[in-house]
């Protein structure tokens, strides 16, 4: 709520914020086939934003468009109001976008301090650092350090392999590595997968920490009690392009599969494709 005042006259107005994310008209052809038809996105400030769709609905399509790992063939993507082009997924991390893959990407020898600074390793100060000689113990500390702050307590050991960790456990590493580096979008693809319900409920309880940052979180998911759970809006993605977007807390479970499959459309009063998240209370099925 901001308050003008002009000439002893009080205005009150209450401004809608700007996504951190869009995508406009997005298009990506593999010769005949067609991935990305015209798709939409929007992405607001501390949300958990729900991708579902159909296998070949081309979600995966659309994230990899996002995240540099495709270039669209046309249309716009804008990162806080300025158009972006990536053209490889280290760009995007470069701008603050990191993603949670179905595969977590990590390197199941090394200990957990390791996987999460993989690729960002900090080295010793001075000589010993340009000797590339790593600092093992101020990256073991900001590790532990972050596990902590998401309140991850299942891993007791910092200089634990991520081999010997459980598929849970191995989920968390990969998250937090994203919520440590990610400072303007997450994107988390499968997030739930293969795992069990304990464990399910312990990521979920992660993607509600890092979006309470004020992160917000991109969740591409096909586990529809996960994504009523924790989710703000659902976007429905369909044959290439986005269908609409969905109140969790004003439709069902059967109503979302129905728009996914096209056994129904979705209704111009369910539709809040071009409204702001009025709130971030993580969903809840009617």
């Amino acid at each position: 709520m901001s308050t003008v005042t002009q000439d002893d006259t009080t205005v009150r107005s209450t401004a809608a914020p700007e996504p951190v994310m869009t995508g406009r008209g997005l298009v990506k052809r593999y010769g005949h086939v067609t991935a990305i038809n015209g798709a939409d996105f929007d992405l607001y400030p501390g949300e958990v934003l729900a991708i579902v769709g159909d296998n070949g609905a081309g979600k995966s399509s659309l994230i990899k468009a996002l995240t540099g790992a495709v270039t669209p063939d046309e249309g716009t993507i804008t990162l806080d109001g300025k158009e972006v082009r990536f053209h490889s997924p280290l760009e995007a991390r470069r701008e603050g976008i990191e993603t949670v893959y179905q595969t977590l990407a990590v390197a199941p020898a090394l200990d957990i301090a390791s996987n999460l600074f993989l690729g960002r390793e900090q080295r010793r100060e001075g000589l010993l650092g340009r000797l590339r000689l790593l600092d093992k113990k101020k990256m073991r500390t900001a590790a532990r350090d972050e596990l902590n702050s998401l309140g991850i307590a299942t891993i007791q050991d910092i200089t634990q392999p991520v081999e010997t960790l459980s598929g849970g456990q191995r989920q968390a590493v990969a998250v937090a590595r994203a919520a440590m580096f990610g400072s303007k979008v997450v994107i988390m693809d499968e997030p739930t997968a293969a795992l069990g319900v304990r464990e399910t409920a312990q990521v979920l309880e992660l993607i509600r920490r890092i979006s309470g940052r004020g992160l917000p979180v991109v969740l591409i998911s096909h586990d529809m009690p996960a994504v009523f759970e924790v989710s703000d809006r659902i976007h429905v993605h369909r044959l290439g392009r986005r269908a609409g977007v969905v109140d969790p807390k004003q439709v069902s479970m059967s109503d979302v599969v129905s728009f996914i499959t096209g056994a129904e459309q979705i209704p111009a009063n369910a539709d809040i494709t071009n409204v702001a998240p009025r709130s971030t209370g993580h969903g809840g099925a009617s």
